[in-house]
């Protein structure tokens, strides 16, 4: 989770949303990535550029030889409905993250519950590693008034009362 916190540092310097992803196998790093083009350019947000889906394109370009449900994503933040589903897609099946996302947190996503072929995926969850950690990252993301990304959102009204 360190290394994951450290990509979000980069992300937060450069004023990006300070997410930090890392997919780990074996106490190796696979494949990392931070959150990009969450700044407004020309008036439009890239959501696509999430820092897990960079990070799991990164793994993808150079498959690696083992089952992808043997490696674990850590990310600074819950992943988001969009990231964690294409990941539990992808075969990854476990996730251990720093912060809640309490606006658009995907980890609840009730599988049981959905069509047959996500009824029997197992995954497991670990939350809230290091999260103060991750929570402070925000903090700061959030208090800078120059950033507008999520501005006045449950999530930046969340952390700013944490």
């Amino acid at each position: 989770m360190r290394i994951a916190l450290e990509q979000a540092e980069e992300a937060l310097a450069s004023g990006e949303f300070p997410v930090g992803a890392i997919f780990v196998y074996e106490d190796t790093i696979l494949a990392s990535g931070k959150r990009a083009h969450s700044r407004e350019q020309k008036e439009v947000v890239n959501e696509i550029d999430h820092a897990e889906i960079l990070a799991l394109r990164g793994l993808l370009a150079t498959p690696p030889d083992i089952p992808l449900a043997e490696i674990t994503v850590y990310s600074t933040m819950e992943p988001c409905l969009m990231c964690y589903s294409t990941m539990i897609l992808n075969g990854i099946r476990k996730f251990v993250y720093a912060y809640e996302d309490v606006m658009g947190g995907g980890t609840n996503l009730p599988l049981a519950q959905l069509n047959p072929l996500y009824q029997e995926m197992e995954i497991e969850i670990i939350p809230h590693i290091l999260r103060k950690e991750s929570l402070d990252l925000f903090k700061q993301f959030f208090m800078n008034p120059e950033n507008t990304y999520w501005k006045d959102s449950l999530l930046s009204q969340y952390t700013l009362t944490c």
